[in-house]
């Protein structure tokens, strides 16, 4: 596994967590949720993305379809 991935995903959870606090402080408190889920799904669509490549490469290891 690439250590860059883990580095982003991280990245992104300090920015999304700092932007809610600031959102929360000035109660922004929807505006914030939504940020975080936000935030949320890009992490998903990022691990997704590593999974479809894992199934990838099990599919040619094993030869299978």
């Amino acid at each position: 596994m690439e250590i860059e991935v883990i580095f982003k995903i991280a990245a992104i959870g300090i920015i999304v967590t700092i932007v809610c606090q600031v959102l929360k402080k000035s109660e922004r408190d929807d505006v914030a949720t939504i940020v975080s889920l936000a935030g949320l799904i890009i992490v998903l669509t990022i691990v997704l993305d590593m999974v479809a490549e894992l199934f990838t490469s099990i599919r040619s290891i094993f030869d299978i379809f």
